[in-house]
Parts: C-alpha cells; sequence; structure tokens
C-alpha cells in the first residue's frame, strides 16, 4: 500500500504508487538473489522484511558458523586461543580471499579467528574444520546439525568457507538466527567481530565490513560475496539501550548494498527510539522506508557481476559490493532457539509498550482472512520485561510449525510484521 505523503497532489501520489509498483515487479524480475531483515534483539519484534526465508547461497557468511564451531570447541577446552593449526595442501589450495598459508604452515587459533572474520580467508576456514573434525566435509555435516539446533531450520552448509556450492544454502532468517546466537553465546569472543584490520606475517589485513566503524552502534559482523549470491552483509549494532540485527543479501555491489544497509539500520533506530520517547503510536510500529526510495536503493547499479568467482572482498572481486538484507529476530527468551516439536508454536505479530495496543494488533490481524490457517488458534497478549522496560508481545498460540510458517509468509507478503515462535520460546 502506498503511504500517505503530506504536500503532494493525488496525482503525483498516484504516479509515484505505480512506479513503486513497476520497480518492484522488476526488481523481482531481476534479482532473486535479495532479501533484507531488521530484527530487535531485545523483543524479537521484525523491523523489517522481505523475502526473508528465499533459499539463498551464503557465501562467506558461512565463515561466521565456522566461527561458531570454533568457539564452541574453546569454550569446551577442546582448543585454547594459542594452540597452532595446521594448513593442509587441500587448505593451501583455496582461491582468494585467502591469507596465503603454505602447506605444512600453523597460524594460531586467535590469529585465525581474525583472519575468518576480517579477511574471510578461504584457507583458513579449510584448515579450521580440518583440526576440529580431520575432515571439512565431515566438519560440514556437523556444522549443518548444529546449525539446525540453533533453529537454522532452512540451512545446509556443504563446506566451512562459502565457496561456490549448489547444495549451501541459507536464508536471512537463519543468518540473524546466527547472528544472534554469536552474540549471545559468546559475548567473550564477539569483540573479534569488531576489530578493523589484523596484521599478520608483516602483512596488514582490513574488514571488508565498512559498517563497522563507520556507523554509529554497528560493532560487527560478517561479509559475503559469491557471484551466484551477490554482496551479503550480516550486522548488527546498539544504541541508546536497543540493539537490533540487520541482514542484507543478493547486493550487486558494496556501495549499494551499504546504502541499503545503512538506511534500514537508522529506520530501525529512529523508530525504536520515536516509541520511547513517545512520539509513536504504539499500532504503528514498523519502520518503513518510501517505496520509492526503497527501489531506487534496490534496482541502483543493476550491473551485470564479473565473470570469475571471488569470494569476501578478495583482488578479483570488484570494489563495489551490494547488500540486500532481511532481517529476522525471534522473541526472547532467546528470539532465535532451537528448533523444537511442532506441537504449541506460535507467532508474535508484535511487542508494544501498552497491553491495549496488543490486543488492538491480534484483532487487526483476526480481521485479514486468515481463519482457515488460525484455526483454533488462541489470541494472546503476553507481558515481558526487559531492561526495566514493560512491553506487551501479541501472540496467536496453539499451532504447528508449518502452519505458523505459512501465517507468516502471508502476513509479511501483506507488508505485515511477523515471525514464526518455536514452544521453547
Amino acid at each position: 500500500m502506498c503511504p500517505i505523503v503530506r504536500g503532494m497532489s493525488r496525482y503525483i501520489l498516484a504516479l509515484l504508487c505505480v512506479l513503486s509498483v513497476f520497480a518492484l515487479t522488476s526488481r523481482a524480475e531481476a534479482s532473486e538473489r535479495y532479501a533484507a531483515f531488521v530484527a530487535d534483539m531485545e523483543t524479537g519484534e521484525v523491523l523489517h522484511s522481505r523475502r526473508a526465508d528465499a533459499e539463498l547461497y551464503p557465501a562467506s557468511l558461512t565463515k561466521m558458523m565456522t566461527l561458531y564451531m570454533l568457539f564452541e570447541a574453546l569454550e569446551r577446552g577442546e582448543v585454547s586461543l594459542d594452540d597452532a593449526i595446521t594448513a593442509s595442501a587441500e587448505a593451501a589450495s583455496r582461491p582468494s580471499s585467502k591469507l596465503g598459508l603454505r602447506a605444512g604452515q600453523t597460524i594460531r587459533v586467535e590469529d585465525a579467528i581474525r583472519a575468518l572474520i576480517i579477511q574471510s580467508a578461504n584457507d583458513v576456514a579449510v584448515a579450521v574444520a580440518e583440526h576440529l573434525q580431520d575432515d571439512e566435509a565431515r566438519f560440514a555435516a556437523v556444522m549443518t546439525l548444529r546449525a539446525r539446533e540453533l533453529g537454522m531450520t532452512n540451512t545446509v552448509f556443504r563446506n566451512a568457507s562459502g565457496l561456490p556450492d549448489a547444495a549451501q544454502h541459507t536464508t536471512a532468517r537463519d543468518v540473524a538466527r546466527l547472528a544472534y546466537a554469536l552474540h549471545e553465546d559468546f559475548p567473550q569472543y564477539y569483540h573479534y567481530f569488531g576489530e578493523t584490520r589484523f596484521r599478520w606475517n608483516g602483512v596488514t589485513h582490513r574488514n571488508h565490513n565498512s559498517l563497522v566503524g563507520n556507523q554509529a552502534g554497528v560493532d560487527g559482523l560478517k561479509t559475503g560475496y559469491i557471484r551466484a549470491s551477490g554482496f551479503n552483509l550480516a550486522a548488527s549494532a546498539e544504541r541508546d539501550g536497543h540493539r537490533i540485527i540487520a541482514v542484507v543479501m543478493g547486493g550487486v555491489s558494496a556501495s549499494v548494498r551499504d546504502a541499503h544497509a545503512r538506511e534500514l539500520i537508522e529506520a530501525a533506530f529512529s523508530a525504536l527510539n520515536a516509541r520511547s520517547e513517545g512520539r509513536m503510536l504504539a499500532a504503528m510500529n514498523t519502520p518503513r522506508l518510501n517505496p520509492v526510495r526503497e527501489q531506487e536503493i534496490l534496482t541502483a547499479e543493476l550491473t551485470t557481476l564479473p565473470a570469475q568467482t571471488a569470494q569476501g572482498s578478495a583482488p578479483g572481486a570488484p570494489a563495489a559490493q551490494v547488500e540486500l538484507a532481511d532481517l529476522d529476530a525471534a522473541p526472547r527468551p532467546r528470539p532465535f532457539s532451537p528448533v523444537a516439536t511442532p506441537e504449541g508454536w506460535s507467532v508474535q505479530v508484535g511487542a508494544f509498550t501498552s497491553q491495549a495496543a496488543a490486543s488492538a494488533r491480534l484483532e487487526s490481524i483476526a480481521m485479514m482472512g486468515l481463519h482457515s490457517l488460525l484455526g483454533e488458534a488462541q489470541a494472546r497478549v503476553e507481558p515481558l520485561e526487559r531492561n526495566g522496560r514493560q512491553l506487551w508481545r501479541a501472540r496467536y498460540a496453539g499451532l504447528d510449525g508449518d502452519r505458523a510458517r505459512s501465517i507468516c509468509q502471508r502476513l509479511e507478503a501483506s507488508g505485515e510484521s511477523c515471525f514464526a515462535v518455536p514452544p521453547s520460546a
């Protein structure tokens, strides 16, 4: 639906609406790689979502899961930060982006962490996988199983780096779940994602994530690129007691990706701050970019991607990188919770500062023609206290997993916020 634009004639507004619809259609046809997602980590509220459950190639966002596995090994005492990892010939043979390890050369675990995050080193990713599981394929299988336990139900890993593999896929929603898990499960290691450079073997490597250190509050996580996926990004940012997760996938250039991610992040914080200050009606709780402006960003620089396959910001990849984002979060406790049994799922359609607003939201959803999907689902307003703030979650409970996801797909297609909540959440 086109928004009301003050000061514009009905004719101009109608024209903008037509152009917006045309741009949406053209973009959908031009790029099936795009997804965008933003969520409030405190409440699990989805602030922006586009194609959150579309299966896409993760590229170097895969290394976020490799890092999660490495952090777990550190916590179990299986490795230490000072342990040496030896590169095999297989690891050394991986294409750029890479650190340039030679077969038999060693790297400290702590340096490997920085190489994965900052340099997005494919050779290091394989070396880590082989160090933890002896074999990269076995490591990838364990990665997939662990991802399922984190709630990443639409993700399959086939390698530790994100290099091209037709069977490897994820979604923006799943990437957001992983970003949440990294931040919440390993706060002692999260600071590595915010480092802008590291030095190894006399060479200084700079972080491919240009938002870190350049946009207020952004303190991690990871970028990625292969030709089949375009340019991807997962970012987390904190301001004024609010922390959000943003994911952009399918970008055609770094500059377009970054511009889109920045606007999504700024729109999210503006909405959250306005709500805290009482300047926004509780029922109008989803920030939206002007659709025309959004399409300007998404359709900009729609040029053909380079023929070569490159990873991260490898020397062979174009300097500009695009992020197309899809952000999603689940409610606390554990918004991105482990996969649970199909019984007892719910859908959350908002979190509000008043009980009345949450009830009104449930009533508005009930009038949207979802009776066949909602069935006997129970409408619930659930209290939630976070950082001294009283919130109220609007949920429909008593669903199975498939029906919960179907409801959210219907609502998101209409531009409404929604996410499926496993029984444990």
